[in-house]
């Protein structure tokens, strides 16, 4: 399995915006396909951390599938909410994922710890675990991480999930204004990406 290139990869995500984002940074030479083919549920992810849980799923769509899966396990940490909500980003938006309502909720546990956060830089993270197994077979995981802040308000339409309010270090747009190509570049998925990419 090691010896020979990846050529055929299903990618273990019903999260479309992820999806899509895998696809863009795999090599085009890759036939990927969608777990959305196979109308599998997501796996419960009872990982305590990324790498737990970015290996529950890529062994659980691979063993239901027979195919090599890379899944990913990604999350937004805020120092002052103690890394939250870390782990539980996705959950943060409800049974729904709906994700305007976790970015509320980060704005309201913001205020509880300090009424004044929109007038200091409040230091964040995006971390990004990448896992490659086929069956049993952990193959390889991979993390990436990119430093930034939050954003007084959301910004921008681009992306998915809390990237209207991350604004990489060193950077004045977030994530969400952000074109592709450009987020693409710094972003914690290509970080972990790099590492993972001399399999295909």
């Amino acid at each position: 399995m090691l010896n020979k290139k990846i050529k055929k990869l299903l990618i273990g995500t019903n999260n479309k915006g992820k999806l899509r984002e895998i696809r863009d940074l795999l090599p085009k030479n890759i036939q990927t396909i969608p777990t959305s083919k196979f109308n599998i549920k997501s796996p419960k992810e009872t990982g305590k951390t990324f790498e737990q849980n970015a290996l529950i799923k890529s062994r659980y769509f691979s063993k239901k599938t027979k195919l090599t899966c890379l899944a990913d396990d990604s999350g937004l940490e805020i120092d002052i909410l103690d890394n939250k909500p870390g782990i539980y980003s996705a959950r943060w938006g409800g049974k729904d994922v709906n994700f305007d309502k976790a970015i509320n909720k980060v704005y309201k546990e913001l205020s509880k710890k300090d009424k004044n956060w929109r007038n200091k830089k409040i230091k964040a993270r995006f971390v990004c675990v990448l896992s490659l197994s086929y069956l049993n077979k952990k193959i390889a995981l991979c993390k990436g991480k990119v430093e930034g802040s939050i954003s007084k308000k959301p910004r921008g339409k681009n992306g998915f999930g809390y990237d209207p309010i991350f604004i990489p270090n060193e950077k004045f747009k977030t994530f969400g204004e952000m074109s592709p190509r450009q987020k693409y570049k710094i972003d914690h998925r290509s970080k972990a990406f790099k590492k993972i990419k001399k399999f295909f």
